[in-house]
């Protein structure tokens, strides 16, 4: 079925190459694509097929579980075609860096801060790359699945005292 998708089909037409996987679980259609060709295929989303609005950017930590450990993930709306797509591109720890969405969307500006500041994935051409939650000064991204669960420099709860 997502196969049928008119997203999917255009995409595979012009972007062929840049297509690691297509899924669809529970009818929400999902395209993983090479990093590298990230703004391209969102800004021919936004301006061919009308995907017009990015509800929402995040990430996904693997540690330990996959070959590139991040997944960052891109959630769109068509509002003219009532449709939603999921775009998903890997990004290795070695090279915890991808293409800033905010060319394409402005609105994708303080999404990729929070990931930066949770995940401390950096985003090439950020307009203004700076934490957004946590304070300045705080070591570490607590979003990821290395982070201590008490926070840095805390002693492991060790249950009630009493």
């Amino acid at each position: 079925m997502a196969e049928n998708n008119r997203a999917v089909v255009k995409l595979k037409e012009k972007f062929a190459a840049s297509i690691v996987e297509v899924v669809e679980f529970r009818g929400e259609v999902t395209v993983t694509i090479k990093k590298e060709d990230l703004l391209a295929v969102l800004a021919f989303l936004k301006q061919s097929l009308q995907y017009n609005l990015l509800t929402d950017v995040t990430a996904i930590d693997y540690l330990g579980k996959k070959e590139e450990r991040f997944m960052m993930v891109y959630l769109l709306c068509s509002i003219p075609n009532k449709d939603r797509l999921r775009i998903k591109a890997a990004v290795s720890e070695g090279e915890c860096r991808i293409e800033s969405a905010s060319q394409v969307w402005a609105t994708a500006d303080w999404l990729e801060r929070e990931v930066y500041d949770l995940f401390g994935i950096t985003f090439d051409n950020h307009p203004d790359l700076r934490r957004i939650l946590m304070a300045p000064d705080w070591e570490g991204h607590p979003l990821r699945k290395d982070y201590p669960l008490q926070g840095p420099d805390r002693e492991p709860y060790k249950g009630r005292l009493s």
